[in-house]
């Protein structure tokens, strides 16, 4: 039986959009470091930014929204207050109404990534909560994170 891979850092390149990120002062933990909760919403943070700044999802009036239904991290080097962390995003799978999300987090100016990870949304109706088709303008900005 092969060993598992371990998982390695990516480079800036392996990522097509980026949102910035400042660390704050209540992110850090007992450690010294950010605590591994903060990287999760880091992810939620950088990925619902640029689809709100695109204009392809509406948190506040949208007919559908995305519910979480898997989430992962690896943690390669630790990030600590007062860095700004760079989040790159990228789409590795789009289906009918879900979307996996990979995101990489870099310290500001770092060639490879503290961490990485990927959290899978379904895309579901506000009021009934089942699964919405994708519509086309959000399917095409997705494409463009491939």
């Amino acid at each position: 039986m092969n060993a598992p891979t371990r998982p390695a850092p990516e480079l800036r390149s392996a990522y097509r959009a980026f949102w910035t990120i400042p660390t704050r002062w209540e992110d850090n933990d007992t450690y010294g470091h950010v605590n591994n909760v903060v990287y999760y919403s880091w992810f939620d943070t950088a990925v619902n930014a640029l689809l709100i700044q695109q204009g392809v999802l509406d948190i506040h009036h949208g007919r559908t929204i995305g519910l979480v239904i898997e989430t992962q991290c690896n943690y390669f080097a630790p990030v600590t207050f007062p860095q700004v962390i760079e989040a790159g995003v990228r789409v590795a799978r789009i289906g009918g109404s879900s979307v996996r999300y990979e995101v990489g987090l870099f310290i500001q100016g770092e060639a490879e990534c503290a961490a990485r990870g990927h959290f899978i949304h379904v895309y579901v109706d506000r009021e009934t909560r089942r699964p919405a088709p994708l519509a086309a303008e959000f399917k095409q900005f997705l494409e463009t994170l491939q």
